[in-house]
């Protein structure tokens, strides 16, 4: 079967968005990439920081609303279009509920053949990165170490605490059935 969606689940600072932009390189054909990260970005203003939309606890502890939740529903359903029209597509995301936050993938995904790769770091070397960035707060990395993958299965799994984004791809990638696309 072809690989029609490629997940990709690990805390913040764990080179999610770094091994995407290598696996573009890496595979066959054009696959856009959807993050979660730039969802958040383009919410509203109002949404930022309010009970209804998304707030950022000063211990790296994140919070979402109904409003949050509905807009994220509409996301998620517009990327599986994307993907149902041809499309190959990344997706970026942290599983802040385990498992049972992969559930509104596998519903907005469902009839498409979906990698799920989970992406591990130690939560020590995701701290020394979220650091780095100076973009996060601070203690988001290492508590989304552990709690993104419980309850998880994987098609695949890469850890990035030693390896290089591009072997981590690469890893992926052998996993990906997929022809060319026509734009690629």
């Amino acid at each position: 079967m072809t690989t029609q969606v490629i997940v990709l689940n690990g805390g913040s600072s764990s080179g999610k968005s770094v091994i995407v932009r290598c696996l573009q390189e890496v595979l066959p054909g054009s696959w856009p990439t959807f993050g979660v990260d730039s969802f958040v970005e383009a919410l509203p203003a109002k949404l930022q920081g309010s009970e209804g939309g998304i707030t950022f606890a000063a211990d790296g502890g994140v919070s979402v609303g109904a409003e949050f939740r509905a807009l994220d529903a509409a996301w998620t359903e517009g990327i599986a279009a994307m993907a149902r029209a041809g499309a190959g597509i990344i997706v970026d995301d942290v599983f802040l509920g385990g498992a049972a936050s992969r559930q509104r993938w596998e519903k907005a995904l469902a009839g498409l053949t979906v990698l799920w790769v989970g992406v591990r770091c130690d939560a020590e070397v995701a701290a020394g990165r979220e650091i780095a960035r100076g973009d996060r707060v601070r203690g988001m990395a290492a508590s989304q170490a552990r709690v993104v993958h419980e309850g998880m299965n994987y098609d695949v799994e890469v850890d990035t605490t030693h390896a290089e984004s591009l072997e981590c791809a690469r890893v992926i990638a052998a996993h990906v059935t997929r022809s060319p696309s026509p734009a690629g």
